[in-house]
């Protein structure tokens, strides 16, 4: 297969060996109660800090896909490395986990890169971000074998939020997919302050409301490093059918760490129909 990303982040933001991880996975989705849930998931936000974190917060949104079938699976995230405009997508290849190569579904994405002049090949943007990557073996665990979209936006604007999801939903409409937001929330305030900022940002999941997540974003109400790819999620959700949202999990990193000082919030939600 050409340009496989290698990965990146394997034994330190997770771990590097295959039974490892997936003992880790296994054992953050059983921590999850079970929940009776009725209704097609097209798409969900999830965190992207290292496993330590956010893994458990991660589980309480991929257990709920697991076995279910995709064509599949468009994955937003943040750059958090590189500057640049628009949205890269990385349109060949794979992605490497020690789980094994995600293949990108070539077709697809050539299909959403036509639809909109944003969204360019801009390979740096892919080689050192960790907010996709971190979702992967999570997939793998769930789905098993799928193909994936791997976006990643260096403008997090209204305008590019709107056009990346008009273009994701001509390719996919006639497609079961799933959509994948990654996010954190607030970065660094002390507990009572992060819980504060990001439960504005966790009334918007809840209300299903993109355009007041936007909004809160640039006005500087609230804070959420992948706020774009957030909305872009809802956005394209809605399109898709979506009316319902649901809150699973949130905490922040004072809950595993015990530092309430200076914390980092996480969150999990679904979108489904």
């Amino acid at each position: 297969m050409e340009k496989v990303r290698r990965s990146i982040i394997a034994g330190s933001w997770y771990p590097g060996e295959p039974s490892v991880l997936t003992s880790d996975i296994t054992g953050y989705f059983n921590n999850v109660p079970d929940v009776e849930f009725e209704g097609d998931i097209v798409g969900l936000v999830a965190p992207h800090a290292g496993y330590m974190y956010s893994g458990q917060v991660a589980a309480y949104a991929y257990k709920l896909v697991c076995g279910r079938k995709y064509d599949a699976v468009i994955l937003i995230g943040p750059s958090h490395r590189v500057a640049f405009s628009g949205v890269s997508i990385y349109s060949k290849g794979g992605y490497e986990t020690p789980l094994g190569v995600v293949p990108v579904e070539e077709h697809l994405a050539a299909d959403i890169k036509k639809g909109d002049k944003i969204i360019v090949e801009f390979p740096d943007a892919h080689a050192q971000e960790h907010s996709l990557e971190i979702h992967l073996p999570f997939l793998q665990i769930a789905l098993g074998q799928f193909s994936f979209v791997p976006l990643v936006m260096g403008d997090q604007s209204p305008a590019v939020c709107g056009k990346l999801a008009e273009a994701i939903y001509q390719a996919v409409k006639d497609r079961n997919v799933l959509i994948v937001g990654s996010t954190d929330l607030s970065h660094f305030h002390n507990d009572k302050k992060a819980r504060d900022l990001d439960g504005i940002v966790l009334d918007h999941i809840k209300n299903f409301d993109p355009e007041g997540l936007l909004n809160n974003l640039y006005l500087d109400k609230t804070e959420a490093c992948g706020g774009g790819p957030m909305a872009v999620t809802m956005l394209v959700s809605k399109k898709m059918g979506a009316h319902h949202s649901q809150l699973l999990k949130y905490a922040n990193s004072g809950d595993v760490t015990g530092d309430k000082k200076s914390v980092v919030g996480y969150t999990s939600a679904i979108y489904y129909r």
